[in-house]
């Protein structure tokens, strides 16, 4: 800075320089400034120390000029970087991230049976409350998550449900759009790969491959009723350990990079604990839901170019509990009920065309007819699906046709005195991603169910054309 000073102390002497001689006279004098001022900032940086010098180098008397001014300016981008402690730290709001998204859905009826007299099952499903004879647009899901690592073994995830109805208390009319906790639980690492996590809070139980799938992820519109029948809302509150081998996470990786829709950020063995009454809802008993999860995916290049690149996948898992459901009463039972199934699933990712298909059985609580009353009955149900990925281009997107078949006997605890779903159900639809940020889905359904409801018998049958439009952001 001294040097820079000095020169423009200069400046307006020379340009006051009348003749040659003048300006060379000028000319020397700013010379010799220049070596006098390089000689006084080499005597004050400090000499290099070396191992055979034990005082400081002594300052030339003749000190030749600096051959440019870069010596004087700032250290490089690279020298400051290469400091770790000039690095600014991460603020708690640096680490964490809000992404969501929103689901918008309108069912119409083709024929069927929408309205029945009382006593007599409607076409309802317990997965859409947009299927009625009351039509209309519905929000299927307003979410956002609000997640991140808050340290190196430790991470957080919390997703509210902006589109959950309540009924009006007085007259019993719904009202729709409330806000309801989805998830809120830590991650904790065990190890530095990230490869065994324990997961506290509430969150999602793992049982069935497609329970686990997020909403936003899945192809289809709705969960099936045979698979879902077991968590209900798929979440609950308590204790699960994750492990993912790094050999399966490479190959999720894989997929995931070639746009696969995969069923989320789960383990390959999962083995947990719940509280086991449902979403949202107060235990009612000292008997902890057990849950065991798993899954491993296998590489086929090995059995010819045919299936170069494609993924076969398969597992299964299984379920120890006692539930008290609610009954029409008030409350909900006095008495506890097994709940207990196990399940398997397969999947043959679409590389192009695949397959995807789950079953589970067990017994669950189940209102009886005969005797007006719940009983712990046997139930069986899943699904098989086909599916294709046509070839993407950048101006018209992702299509993604789909095809399923879904069967279910069996009680449905989630809802008053555990009503038997007796569904069978053919669904054909396409969905079409034009950018990521939207999805649109158009399906043909031809559904034949019964209603969630012990209080009206029999079967209802419809065809109806749904459609979702889907925002992600």
């Amino acid at each position: 800075m001294g040097l820079a000073v000095s020169l423009l102390a200069l400046m307006p002497q020379a340009a006051q320089a009348q003749t040659v001689e003048q300006l060379q006279s000028q000319i020397d004098e700013l010379k010799a400034q220049v070596q006098a001022l390089t000689a006084v900032q080499s005597a004050r940086q400090p000499a290099p120390a070396t191992a055979s010098a034990a005082a400081p180098a002594p300052v030339p008397t003749n000190p030749a000029p600096a051959p440019q001014m870069a010596s004087l300016s700032a250290p490089s981008p690279d020298a400051v970087d290469a400091d770790p402690a000039a690095k600014p730290k991460k603020n708690w709001y640096d680490r964490l991230s809000l992404r969501g998204y929103t689901q918008m859905r309108y069912n119409a009826f083709l024929s069927g049976d929408d309205s029945a007299p009382a006593g007599v099952s409607r076409l309802r499903s317990v997965h859409d409350s947009g299927i009625s004879d009351k039509g209309g647009f519905t929000l299927r899901r307003v979410r956002l998550v609000l997640q991140g690592d808050i340290s190196d073994r430790v991470s957080l995830y919390l997703q509210p449900d902006f589109a959950t109805a309540v009924s009006n208390q007085s007259g019993g009319e719904r009202r729709e759009s409330f806000g309801q906790l989805r998830d809120a639980y830590a991650d904790i690492f065990l190890d530095k790969a990230k490869s065994v996590r324990l997961r506290f809070g509430q969150s999602k139980v793992p049982y069935g491959w497609e329970n686990m799938q997020s909403s936003s992820n899945r192809l289809t519109l709705d969960r099936s009723d045979g698979i879902n029948s077991a968590v209900p809302g798929e979440r609950d509150l308590g204790v699960v350990a994750y492990y993912t081998p790094p050999s399966v996470q490479k190959i999720w990786d894989r997929l995931a990079d070639d746009g696969q829709k995969l069923f989320g950020n789960y383990g390959a063995f999962g083995l947990g604990l719940f509280n086991g009454q449902g979403i949202n809802k107060t235990e009612q008993n000292k008997d902890l839901m057990k849950v065991a999860f798993a899954t491993w995916p296998f590489e086929l290049d090995g059995l010819g170019d045919a299936f170069a690149g494609q993924v076969f996948e398969i597992g299964g898992s299984a379920m120890l509990n006692t539930i008290q459901p609610e009954i029409r009463s008030g409350g909900v039972s006095a008495l506890s009920y097994d709940d207990n199934r196990a399940g398997i699933h397969a999947m043959l990712y679409p590389q192009p065309i695949g397959i995807q298909a789950e079953w589970n059985w067990g017994r669950a609580p189940q209102y009886d007819l005969a005797s007006q009353s719940i009983r712990a009955s046997k139930l069986n149900g899943g699904y098989v699906q086909m599916m294709m990925r046509l070839p993407t281009s950048d101006s018209f997107g992702t299509l993604m046709p789909y095809g399923r078949w879904q069967h279910y006997r069996g009680g449905w605890k989630a809802a008053t005195n555990a009503p038997r779903l007796e569904t069978d159900e053919f669904e054909l639809g396409l969905e079409w991603q034009p950018w990521k940020a939207l999805e649109i889905t158009m399906a043909y359904a031809r559904m034949k169910r019964a209603e969630a409801d012990e209080r009206r018998t029999g079967r209802a049958e419809g065809h109806l054309i749904r459609t979702q439009v889907q925002w992600n952001y």
